[in-house]
C-alpha cells in the first residue's frame, strides 16, 4: 500500500512540477490574476461553476474571495452558481440539466462578470452552455480543464489546461492554481492593508 501511496503523490508532484515548467501556462494564470483585480475593483462579480469535485472546488475558491484568504478585509462578490438547490433541481426539472447554469449566467451576470469553469474534460454540456451564454453577454470566460481543453477551448477567454488526462490529478492542480489566484488577487487588492 505504501508503494501505492508514494506513486500517487509522485504524479501529483509530477504534474505540478510540469504547470511550473509551462511557461505559456504560468503567463496565462498571471493574466487571469491581472484581470481579475481590475474586475473586482470596477465592481464586477466573479462567479463560478462545475460538477462533482468540481463543484466543490468551485465552492471552495469562491468562498475564498467572499470570505477572506489571508487579509481580514471587504468580501469580494464571488459565488458558485450551483449552490441554490431549489433553483437548481427545478431548472434541471423543466428545462434540462444542461441549463442550470446558462440560465443564471443570462439572469444575473452582466458584462465585464467573470465567469470561471471546472471541467476535467472540458466537455461538461452544462458549462458549454454556460460560456455559450456568457460570450453573447461579453462576461470573461476563464477555462479550467484538462489537458485537451474539450468543447470549452473554443469558448474560453483565458484557458487553463492542465497537462493531464487523470482527473483526480487534474483537480489537484485546479486547486493548486484556484489558491493561487485567490492569494494573490486578494494581495494585489489589499496590498496596503
Amino acid at each position: 500500500m505504501k508503494v501505492a501511496i508514494k506513486k500517487l503523490m509522485k504524479a501529483s508532484i509530477e504534474l505540478k512540477q510540469a504547470i511550473l515548467e509551462d511557461e505559456e501556462l504560468v503567463t496565462t494564470i498571471d493574466s487571469v490574476i491581472k484581470m481579475i483585480v481590475p474586475a473586482f475593483n470596477n465592481g464586477q462579480r466573479v462567479h463560478f461553476c462545475g460538477n462533482g469535485g468540481s463543484a466543490a472546488d468551485a465552492q471552495h475558491l469562491a468562498a475564498e474571495f467572499s470570505g477572506r484568504f489571508y487579509k481580514n478585509r471587504r468580501a469580494l462578490p464571488s459565488e458558485a452558481l450551483h449552490c441554490n438547490t431549489s433553483y437548481l433541481t427545478a431548472v434541471a426539472n423543466d428545462y434540462s440539466y444542461d441549463m442550470i447554469y446558462a440560465r443564471l449566467v443570462d439572469g444575473i451576470m452582466e458584462k465585464g462578470d467573470v465567469l470561471i469553469g471546472i471541467s476535467t474534460s472540458g466537455n461538461s454540456k452544462n458549462i458549454v452552455k454556460a460560456f455559450e451564454t456568457a460570450r453573447a453577454k461579453g462576461i470573461i470566460t476563464v477555462g479550467l480543464t484538462g489537458e485537451s481543453g474539450g468543447d470549452m477551448k473554443g469558448l474560453s477567454d483565458y484557458l487553463i489546461n492542465v497537462p493531464s488526462s487523470v482527473t483526480p490529478r487534474i483537480q489537484e492542480a485546479h486547486m493548486m492554481i484556484g489558491h493561487i489566484v485567490c492569494e494573490l488577487v486578494e494581495a494585489a487588492i489589499f496590498f496596503e492593508d
